[in-house]
């Protein structure tokens, strides 16, 4: 090899490893933990916008199903207290706190 040839191929490797170090800088750059969590909170806000805007068009698309199956959902959620109001109504209870304090305790053992 002459040693002109020796010196262009120092000057390419040189040129060479300086595109490396910028490609790595890049990379460690994006591959940040910062950076990914923020990238991954602005893809958790699209995708919560999307499924917000679908929601929002099925119950205008359907809003008595939508109504119906909230309304069941939230006597589901109220399932034991409404027990208890019938439970007093057909018993005839008055509902002091006595009573409610014995029907706590037999409704935790049962």
């Amino acid at each position: 090899m002459t040693l002109s040839r020796i010196e262009e191929a120092k000057r390419a490797a040189v040129l060479a490893k300086g595109r490396f170090d910028r490609t790595l800088a890049a990379a460690q750059q994006r591959l940040s933990p910062g950076n990914l969590a923020e990238e991954a909170w602005d893809g958790v806000k699209e995708k919560g916008a999307d499924m917000a805007e679908g929601a929002l068009d099925a119950v205008k698309s359907r809003p008595k199903a939508v109504s119906l199956a909230l309304g069941a959902f939230a006597l589901f959620l109220a399932r034991a207290p409404l027990k208890r109001a019938v439970t007093r109504l057909i018993s005839g209870e008055d509902g002091n706190d006595q009573d409610d304090a014995e029907l706590s305790v037999t409704e935790g053992v049962s």
